[in-house]
């Protein structure tokens, strides 16, 4: 049985819509208190203030493409429920460009790609190393892909690369701070019915997509919240540092 998550204070990022959306629900029904960053997607951030109630949660807006926005971001987030026990870093982008694009707009999507899915991973890693090492425990979650550890097709190089980074990054983070009590996990989904991956799946075609998979159907935001909140509960701790497939069987190691 899961613990709840009473008393726990967690950060989502990328909580508007999607894996982040579905993360933040399930902390809150938990008993977490979230706060829930957003960038552009206003509406659908409140709309779970509003179910909730402003005693579980707290909205914080911040563009990680802009480092002083991803440092604010964690600063306010630590003011509004007193501390943080379990950071979420979930918000990422998945461009597309290929090689044979103007070298200018390549490397401007390159760029656009790493500041959000791996410097911003970075900023609040530090910060929140530095906030653990305070209170003397805590957790990160890092939502990462399968692209790390099976690769991308040549449109994603930038986002592949950008989760191989995360996933060394939070290993990194397990080896070098638990003796803090500070653990570290990945959660890396394959193919997930989110906005961001549809594009991309209307390119290939679901029904390629789905004959991939050892499932019937596509991995939705809601089959990955769960594990999030269960490694928030502290009953994964001897883990840390793994990463955890969720994927349909489309990669399996």
């Amino acid at each position: 049985m899961m613990k709840n998550l009473n008393n726990q204070r967690v950060l989502v990022t990328g909580a508007s819509k999607g894996i982040g959306m579905a993360i933040a629900r399930q902390m809150l029904v938990k008993g977490a208190q979230v706060v829930l960053h957003y960038h552009s997607t206003f509406d659908t951030a409140e709309s779970v203030q509003q179910e909730f109630g402003k005693d579980k949660v707290a909205l914080v807006k911040a563009d990680l493409m802009e480092p002083k926005q991803s440092a604010n971001l964690f600063f306010k987030a630590t003011e509004c429920f007193g501390g943080l026990d379990t950071v979420v870093i979930n918000a990422g982008i998945f461009e597309a460009c290929t090689i044979d694009t103007d070298w200018e707009k390549w490397f401007s999507s390159w760029q656009r790609t790493i500041r959000v899915n791996l410097d911003a991973a970075g900023i609040l890693t530090r910060l929140s190393l530095e906030h653990f090492q305070n209170q003397k425990q805590g957790r990160i979650i890092y939502i990462g892909s399968r692209a790390a550890v099976r690769g991308e097709t040549q449109e994603y190089l930038a986002y592949a690369a950008s989760k191989g980074g995360l996933t060394s990054l939070a290993k990194s983070v397990a080896r070098s701070f638990g003796k803090y009590d500070i653990k570290s996990f990945v959660i890396a989904p394959g193919f997930t019915r989110t906005d961001m991956a549809m594009e991309a799946i209307s390119k290939i075609g679901e029904a390629q997509v789905l004959e991939n998979l050892a499932l019937n159907e596509l991995t939705q935001p809601e089959d990955i919240a769960p594990l999030a909140a269960f490694i928030a509960s502290g009953q994964m701790d001897h883990a840390t540092g793994t990463t955890i497939d969720l994927n349909a069987g489309s990669h399996i190691r």
